[in-house]
This record gives structure tokens, C-alpha cells and sequence, in this order.
């Protein structure tokens, strides 16, 4: 219900500012840029959406073999002591909890195309227990908010980026990013369970967390004391074995237990198929809004009332130019792309906010993309409170990002 008001109130605010830009400051195009943005933007919604057909079809065929291999039910177990106390409602031994591990586990990585399939299979297998398939369950809106936290380890494609726009040293905004997105994982995972009631103050989640947090730290420790160039390849390395482990896995266990491995794949990848198919419209509407709403000169025009009323307060506003990347963050992945790196080229890779940006993209992932293609994959009409907790999520992770960003770089 909340997505729906957000999606009038963005549709109508760009009517709203685009009046304002014609009136008041003489914009008599604006209202075709508007219109342009609409078409433009259903055109990269269906854009997205084909070109994850081949990667869905990929990873549901694979994740299919391994379901009838018993794969995905051994995963399961593994995580079952953990994952029952977060997703109550879904049984131990649930299917879906192996597709949740890996979809985590693929997100911490960097490895956003294989993330995605594995999350939507997900989706699919929490949803076959949901008892009303219109709303979402609450085991739905804790693993969405938790995807959308972005919790990611090594943030490969932002270090990419600097490198090629003449960063010193990419990789010095490692640390921070990995902290501010932890901070918004946490945070994400915290207020779901006050909003379910969760006991997060028991042994095993305790213990996972503490785990978790120690694994951070090794990772922060190996950042620290190897090059950048070794931390990239090393990543990247970790990732290609990763995957292909993951497939070969799959294959050789469906072979030893004498199943129809190609048989497997292609029921899954007919899945695959359907799935991207029934994105397209969500996925479509969510973009021509958050389009509406910046071709108007709604997003700059907010960026800078923010900007006064912080200087009214008296507070620092160095960082005021990396708002636009903030705002747009939760909204669209390749609208905050864009705005970061037009930020490092408008202001210096290496300058306060060139850092800024490249710590606020990696600090959390695309919420309300994010709910439109996993709740629309399973036609999920009734978010609940996943909206709020997802953006919440974003604003801590956010304001994290920059409070690193002066304690490390101003």
C-alpha cells in the first residue's frame, strides 16, 4: 500500500515542479521532458527486464537441478538453526533458505547478476507457503529489507569506477563503504524484528552476528595490508570460483543421484523465462515515476532546500553535493551511478566529494527496484511495512556514509 503512495506522490510531484519550472523560471520544454522521461523510462524497464531473462533462465535451471538433486534441502539444514529464529514462519529445512544463503552470499560479493535470480527463486519458494499471495509475509519483507541493505564485502564495480576517473588510490574508500553498509544491514535486520517481534537476543543469532562481524574484520584487516590491485583480483577470483563451484556442485550432485540433468535445467529455465516476463510491468511503472520526478527538477530543486536549511542550522554543507546520489540511491541503480560518477568528474575523484559518493553508492542497493522485481515476480500487491524498513535501512546506511566520509576523508 505505501509503494502506491509513493508512486502517485512521485507521478504528481512532477507535475507539481514542472509547473513551478515553467512559470517561475521560464522551462517551457519541461513538461516534454517529462514526457520523453515516461517513455525513455518504460523503454529501460523493459530493457532490464529482457536482459534478465538470460540470467534467470541460467540460474533457475541450475537452482532447479540442484533442488531435485536434494542440494538446495542440504544448504538449508545448514543455515536452519540461524534462519528459523529471523524467518520464523517458514520450517526448518524450508527450500527457500538455501536460496536465501546464496543470494546473501552472492550480494556480499559483488555479484549482482547472479544475486538477483537467486532471490527471486527465493521469493517464489517463500511464497508457494504464504497463506494470502497477494500480501507479503513477514519472512518476505525481512529478506527483502535485508537485500535491499546491500550488505556488500568487497565493492568491486565503485572501485572500477574510481580507478578509471584517476583515483590515486581506488580503493581507499573500502573501509568506509564496508561499514556503512554494514550499519544499514543491521539496522534493516533490527527494526523488521521489532516490527515482527523477533528475539534477536538469543545464542544463535548472537553468535552468527558475532561471527559475521569477525569476518568483516578480517576482511578489513586484509584490505589494510595488501594492495589494491591484489584485493580487486583476489575478489574477482573468489566470485568466477564461486559461481562455477556452484555449478559444477549442482551438475555432478544431480549426476550421482541419476536424475535428468538437462531435463532439470530446462523446467527451470522455462521458469526463468516466466519470472522475467512478469517483472516487466512493475518494474516499468517504478522507473517512469522516479523518471517523471527527475526530469522535473523535483530531485534538484530538493537538494537544494535541503542545502539551505542545513547552512540555516549551521552546519557544514561540503557534503550537499553528494545528495543527489543519496536521494536517488533508494530510487534508481543507474541513476545514482550516473550522479556519482558525474560527481568525480565534476569534482575530482580523489576530492571530499568524490569520495563522499563512491562511499554513499556502496552503502546500501536500490529499494524500491528492489521491491518492485521481487514482489512483482510473485505478484505481491500488499507490501506492508517493507517500504518504511527498507528505507529506513537506506537512511542509516546513508547517514553512516556520511559521517565516515568526514571522519576519514575531510
Amino acid at each position: 500500500m505505501l509503494l502506491n503512495y509513493i508512486w502517485i506522490a512521485l507521478i504528481l510531484l512532477a507535475i507539481v515542479f514542472g509547473i513551478i519550472q515553467c512559470l517561475c523560471f521560464g522551462q517551457t520544454d519541461i513538461f516534454n521532458e517529462i514526457l520523453n522521461s515516461t517513455f525513455a523510462s518504460a523503454k529501460t524497464g523493459f530493457e532490464i527486464s529482457i536482459g534478465l531473462t538470460g540470467v534467470l533462465s541460467l540460474w533457475m535451471g541450475i537452482m532447479k537441478i540442484g533442488e531435485k538433486a536434494g542440494v538446495i534441502n542440504q544448504m538449508s539444514r545448514v543455515v536452519s538453526p540461524f534462519f528459523t529464529r529471523i524467518f520464523p514462519e517458514l520450517p526448518k529445512g524450508h527450500p527457500a533458505f538455501g536460496s536465501i544463503l546464496m543470494n546473501i552470499s552472492a550480494t556480499m560479493l559483488g555479484i549482482d547478476n547472479a544475486a538477483t535470480p537467486l532471490g527471486l527463486q527465493a521469493m517464489r519458494e517463500m511464497q508457494e507457503s504464504n497463506p494470502d499471495k497477494t500480501k507479503a509475509s513477514n519472512s518476505m519483507i525481512m529478506f527483502l529489507v535485508l537485500v535491499t541493505s546491500g550488505l556488500t564485502l568487497v565493492p568491486v564495480s565503485i572501485m572500477t569506477y574510481r580507478a578509471q576517473l584517476g583515483a590515486a588510490n581506488p580503493a581507499d574508500v573500502f573501509l568506509p563503504i564496508l561499514l556503512a553498509t554494514y550499519f544499514a544491514a543491521m539496522a534493516g535486520l533490527i527494526s523488521v524484528a521489532i516490527a515482527q517481534k523477533i528475539n534477536l537476543l538469543n545464542k544463535v543469532v548472537l553468535g552468527t552476528l558475532g561471527g559475521l562481524t569477525l569476518f568483516v574484520a578480517l576482511i578489513l584487516w586484509a584490505a589494510s595490508v595488501f594492495p589494491q590491485e591484489v584485493v580487486s583480483r583476489w575478489s574477482g577470483i573468489l566470485a568466477a570460483v564461486l559461481l562455477l563451484g556452484v555449478i559444477v556442485w549442482f551438475v555432478l550432485a544431480g549426476a550421482v543421484r541419476k536424475i535428468n540433468v538437462y531435463d532439470a535445467f530446462i523446467d527451470g529455465a522455462k521458469d526463468g523465462f516466466k519470472t522475467a516476463v512478469g517483472i516487466i510491468p512493475y518494474l516499468i511503472a517504478i522507473l517512469v515515476a522516479v523518471g517523471m520526478f527527475r526530469a522535473s527538477g523535483g530531485m534538484d530543486m530538493l537538494v537544494k532546500g535541503m542545502a539551505w536549511i542545513f547552512a540555516l542550522m549551521g552546519l557544514n554543507t561540503d557534503f550537499v553535493p553528494a545528495l543527489p546520489t543519496a536521494l536517488m540511491r533508494p530510487l534508481s541503480g543507474s541513476g545514482a551511478r550516473g550522479l556519482m560518477v558525474d560527481a568525480m568528474v565534476q569534482y575530482g575523484a580523489d576530492s571530499f566529494v568524490g569520495r563522499l559518493v563512491s562511499i554513499v553508492q556502496g552503502s546500501t542497493d536500490t529499494t524500491f527496484y528492489i521491491l518492485a522485481v521481487y514482489f512483482g515476480s510473485v505478484n505481491i500487491k500488499n507490501t506492508r511495512y517493507a517500504v518504511a524498513c527498507g528505507l529506513f535501512a537506506d537512511f542509516i546506511g546513508i547517514l553512516a556514509a556520511i559521517l565516515l566520509g568526514y571522519l576519514f576523508f575531510y
